[in-house]
């Protein structure tokens, strides 16, 4: 059990939990930037976490919800004030409607994370800052010791596998639900180089071609919201060609963009793909979270081998772009 001390201080309005590890400074940090990892601890055993969103940069967010036993959901969000890795985050925490949007019929509070290298390994404190003995009082009653307890608790399995987040695995896809899907790669270079790969033309056309075989003859990007891209891929033989469009909705570079994309020639509805960029060891977690209208289109675009052919084209990026870079 990791959980090293709990200390309520009612006059300061604070609870700070302690807890020890043996992994490395960098690793525990890794723990908390990768929502792959996260999700693992961040809730009971009987209460796992899905995180929807998870930009760790000072203006973002998470957005996250904890499914009990007889599928009951409770949400959640953080709102990044902070981030100074891989020392410390500070973040508004408390509790979220469905959509995201925060709930203000429950209390938030302050959360401030910090990290250490120790002789033995190293340690994270947990500082919460309420706003009122009221809302201490209730969110200590609600549990909110015991779920920080139990998540610590278990941080030290996820510590120590060393495997299923290596920067050396390839694309992989995973079902968040009917209608969501969360492409994660860990790409070998820095976030800024990554971002600029995403939205230089003369980049993206070089290594944005899955499998071999094809050329990107139109590359259309954009940075501005409210703007639209169009990207279109043909076969080196002339044999096929299809394409897709789309709108920027969101942009703060270098970390996250949210576009729609919508197949060239087609009435079909669009998706929401939402990508984020973080660094960690080994270089830059690519999260893209891919939100589609239902389970059918959801199931048809996985079909296609979209996986593998995100695989080739990040194998060229890492080849082609960034490799002359580094």
């Amino acid at each position: 059990m990791p959980i090293t001390s709990v200390d309520t201080d009612p006059d300061a309005l604070t609870l700070t939990v302690v807890a020890d590890f043996t992994a490395p400074l960098a690793r525990l940090w890794d723990a908390f930037a990768d929502p792959r990892q996260l999700e693992r601890f961040w809730g009971p055993p009987t209460y796992p976490a899905t995180f929807t969103r998870h930009d760790m940069s000072v203006g973002g967010q998470s957005h996250y919800a904890m499914t009990g036993p007889e599928g009951d959901v409770s949400r959640g969000y953080w709102e990044y004030v902070a981030v100074d890795a891989p020392h410390s985050f500070e973040v508004r925490d408390g509790f979220a409607h469905a959509d995201g949007s925060p709930n203000r019929d429950l209390p938030s509070m302050r959360v401030l994370f910090t990290f250490a290298a120790t002789e033995t390994g190293s340690r994270t404190v947990t500082t919460t800052y309420f706003n009122s003995v009221e809302d201490m009082e209730k969110l200590v009653s609600m549990g909110m010791v015991e779920g920080l307890q139990s998540a610590m608790g278990q941080m030290d399995d996820v510590l120590a596998d060393l495997t299923s987040f290596a920067a050396d695995l390839p694309t992989a896809t995973q079902l968040l639900s009917d209608t969501q899907v969360r492409v994660s790669r860990v790409i070998r270079g820095p976030v800024a180089d990554v971002w600029r790969a995403h939205h230089d033309a003369d980049l993206v056309s070089r290594w944005l071609l899955g499998p071999d075989g094809w050329t990107m003859p139109v590359c259309e990007v954009s940075e501005t919201v409210g703007d639209s891209y169009r990207y279109e891929w043909e076969q080196v033989d002339g044999g096929a060609r299809f394409g897709f469009t789309g709108e920027v909705l969101e942009v703060d570079a270098p970390h996250r963009a949210v576009t729609t994309e919508r197949m060239l020639g087609t009435d079909g509805p669009s998706t929401r793909n939402e990508l984020t960029l973080t660094p960690v060891q080994g270089g830059t977690l690519l999260t893209l979270l891919i939100s589609y209208p239902d389970v059918q289109l959801r199931d048809t675009v996985l079909g296609t081998g979209m996986t593998d052919g995100m695989e080739a084209s990040f194998q060229r990026l890492e080849r082609e772009v960034l490799a002359p870079v580094g």
